[in-house]
This record gives C-alpha cells, sequence and structure tokens, in this order.
C-alpha cells in the first residue's frame, strides 16, 4: 500500500522533473534539436524511469515493480507508435522545426492532463465494476485487429477539424497543438485500457504513464529518421495489445469464480509471464524491422 507520503514525494519529483523541461523547452524554443542532443535527453528520461522501478520496492514490494515495468514499457511502446504519426502530423502542417520544440511539450503536458482525468475514473470504474474488464479487453482485441490490418504505409489525410481551423485563421502553431490534443486523446483511449490490465494500481498507473510520457519531445527528434524504418512495430503492439485483452478476460472470468469452459482450464497468467511477453514482442518487432531495411531505408524484399 502506498502512502500519502511516498504519493507526495513521488508526484513532487515528476512535477519538478515536468517543470524542468518545460523551462528548458522554452529556453530552446527557437533553436533545432540535433541529434546528439535527442540521444543525450532520451537516453537520461529513459534513465529516470530504469532508476525508479529499481529503487521501488523500497517503499512498495516486488510485485508492484513488476507491475511498473510492464505498465512503463507497453505505454513507451505506445508513445513511440504515436510519435510516427505525430511527424506526419507536424511535417504536412509545415511546423518549423524551431517551433517543434515548444508544441511537442504543450501537446504531452496536454496529454499527462488528459490521463490525469482518465486515470482516477478508469481506476472508479475498475473498482465497483469488475465486469468492465471484459470491455477492456475486446475493446484491446479489437484494437489489435485493426492495428495488425492496417497498411504499412502511414497516409496523411488532413481531417475536417484541421481544415475548420484553417478556414477560421488560426496560426499554424495553434492548430498543431489541437491537432496533438485530439491526437493524444484517442490515444489514451487504447493506452489507459491497456495498462489496467496490467495493474489495479493507480500509483503505477500514474507513474508508468508519466515516465513513459517524459523524454517523448526529444525522443521525437531522435526517431525522425527512422519512420520508415520501424515497420513492423505495429504488428508488435497488436500482439502485445492482444496478449493483454485476453489476460483481462480469463481475470475477469476468474473473478466470478468462473476457473474452465467446456472442461478447459481458464490459465492464470503471472505478471511475470506477461513482462516477458512485451518484452520479447518489442525486441522481436525492432530486430525484424531493422534488419529488413537497408541502411537507406530502403525495404529488403
Amino acid at each position: 500500500m502506498i502512502t500519502t507520503t511516498e504519493w507526495i514525494f513521488t508526484i513532487g519529483f515528476l512535477a519538478a522533473v515536468i517543470i524542468f523541461d518545460l523551462a528548458f523547452a522554452i529556453i530552446r524554443r527557437n533553436k533545432a534539436t540535433s541529434f546528439l542532443e535527442a540521444s543525450f535527453w532520451t537516453a537520461l528520461y529513459v534513465g529516470f524511469a530504469i532508476g525508479f522501478g529499481i529503487f521501488l520496492p523500497h517503499w512498495a514490494n516486488d510485485e508492484l515493480q513488476k507491475e511498473y515495468f510492464a505498465g512503463w514499457l507497453t505505454e513507451y511502446a505506445l508513445s513511440v507508435d504515436n510519435i510516427f504519426v505525430f511527424i506526419i502530423l507536424l511535417a504536412n502542417l509545415k511546423v518549423q522545426k524551431e517551433k517543434q520544440q515548444l508544441v511537442l511539450l504543450l501537446g504531452i503536458l496536454l496529454t499527462i492532463g488528459i490521463r490525469g482525468l482518465l486515470i482516477p475514473l478508469g481506476a472508479t470504474v475498475v473498482s465497483h465494476f469488475s465486469s468492465v474488464f471484459y470491455a477492456f479487453g475486446a475493446f484491446l482485441i479489437y484494437t489489435a485487429y485493426k492495428l495488425i490490418n492496417e497498411k504499412e504505409e502511414v497516409e496523411y489525410e488532413e481531417g475536417k477539424v484541421v481544415t475548420i481551423l484553417k478556414k477560421r485563421g488560426l496560426s499554424t502553431f495553434s492548430i498543431a497543438l489541437i491537432a496533438l490534443g485530439l491526437a493524444n486523446l484517442v490515444f489514451s483511449l487504447d493506452s489507459i485500457p491497456a495498462i489496467f490490465g496490467l495493474t489495479h494500481s493507480a500509483y503505477i498507473v500514474t507513474t508508468a504513464n508519466i515516465f513513459a510520457l517524459m523524454g517523448l519531445r526529444q525522443l521525437y527528434f531522435l526517431l525522425e529518421g527512422l519512420l520508415n524504418r520501424l515497420i513492423y512495430l505495429s504488428r508488435g503492439l497488436s500482439f502485445i495489445l492482444a496478449f493483454i485483452g485476453v489476460k483481462m478476460i480469463f481475470e475477469a472470468l476468474h473473478s466470478v469464480g468462473v476457473h474452465d469452459v467446456a472442461g478447459i482450464e481458464i490459465p492464470h497468467v503471472p505478471l511475470a509471464v506477461s513482462l516477458g511477453f512485451i518484452v520479447t514482442a518489442l525486441t522481436i518487432t525492432t530486430v525484424a524491422s531493422l534488419t529488413a531495411t537497408r541502411k537507406d531505408g530502403s525495404e529488403i524484399v
């Protein structure tokens, strides 16, 4: 059980890092981010996330540590997939390279705000209505199906909202910020159910989400050149979401005393197995993508 004091210290630390990142982005708002700089800050934020997980058992238990790493890896992988959408969006809106720093950070802060509202709502629903896991599980399986059947090439199609905003004379900066906010809201609809499939702890859901979002601004500039290389990322994510969806349905059946169907035992999926599956899926996806594409970005056929 996480105490109020531990919550306060954790939120205080996360808030301090976010404020530092905001201040840094404002200072450098008119400067482009180099690959070396993006690599350094991405590694630093990933180090923060891993370090938090390593020290977590000092005030929590080992089970929560496993839940944190499984949740953080899943959320981070989903965030990487979302970044490719941001790359296409900002490129087609023709947002200046120097302005992308601030647009991305404000978009991430907006995402944290959105999830700050959705996480308590999700926790309340889960604690009062265990049957919601059937809906969450089915939704994740459906999302996985859509991901695995989508085209590999991502094409930009200007939405009605962007068209309306342009007609109203809004600046490119404002349109990009609103577009990112709407995209993040949509992305949260599969992100939040996914992590609740791995943990019921509001503390773990909150920290895994925020640590996964930290450093995404720098990761954006790091991944710009990999848009055409991580070709199987969506496939890997579809397997992870489907796995979590099935796990949620199994847990929901166990919670109402259903342990077998037609004589076939419904397995209990340990958290260690979930963590191993997520790591394996992401590793295979990344290696397969980089192997299937040449150094110049062309695909091997």
